[in-house]
């Protein structure tokens, strides 16, 4: 963990605002806005960029991948500039959970993987492309999003501490249990061989 040099006072003033930032539910955002329908209704229901993609519109997917990962490495980037490490961890952390408990949507969020990326890209870009170069690998060579981000949450804290950063390994430990918990519908049909491949529905 970083040390703390942020008072009390000014870190509870971030993660708040960083979970306000988190809980934008841009892949419902941005799906309505191309006239896409509610994505809650679509595929598997998730907000995530891996459900939008599955209204065939790649654009829209990527758009969301892009904005639910940059709320969160924004979060983390402004908080420690302008205060200190700590508190853009922090920041990373409840952007993070907006994310997956969304205040705007009753707490039924996403499962965070793209905001887990952005969140370690802006910690440490040279940790969060190892992260994304694993999810890549597993992505091509099993063709099932939900696999590849659980291998690269939990190969992140081995990466940080490969590449200098033992000071978020913490933070990293903590978001990968969330993500596998998030995920535990996914882990059960990976276990039954009933998960789809990306760009497929799944099965109902």
């Amino acid at each position: 963990m970083p040390a703390i040099e942020t008072v009390p006072a000014l870190l509870a003033l971030t993660a708040v605002l960083a979970y306000l930032l988190g809980s934008v539910p841009f892949g419902i955002v941005v799906t309505r806005a191309m006239g896409l329908g509610d994505l809650r209704q679509i595929g598997s229901g998730n907000i995530g960029a891996t459900n939008v993609l599955r209204t065939g519109n790649k654009l829209a997917a990527a758009l969301t991948l892009i904005l639910d990962a940059g709320k969160a490495g924004l979060a983390v980037l402004v908080a420690r500039a302008t205060l200190a490490e700590d508190a853009g961890q922090l920041a990373g952390f409840a952007a993070f959970l907006g994310h997956c408990y969304p205040v705007f949507l009753r707490f039924k969020g996403g499962k965070g993987v793209a905001t887990f990326f952005g969140t370690i890209l802006a910690l440490s870009w040279p940790v969060g492309l190892a992260a994304c170069a694993i999810w890549v690998v597993v992505a091509a060579l099993a063709r099932i999003s939900s696999l590849a981000g659980l291998v690269a949450a939990a190969l992140a804290p081995v990466a940080a501490l490969a590449l200098g950063r033992g000071d978020a390994v913490a933070l990293l430990v903590l978001l990968g249990v969330l993500i596998f918990l998030r995920h535990a519908g996914n882990i059960r049909r990976l276990i039954a061989g009933t998960e789809p491949r990306i760009g497929k529905k799944p099965k109902p």
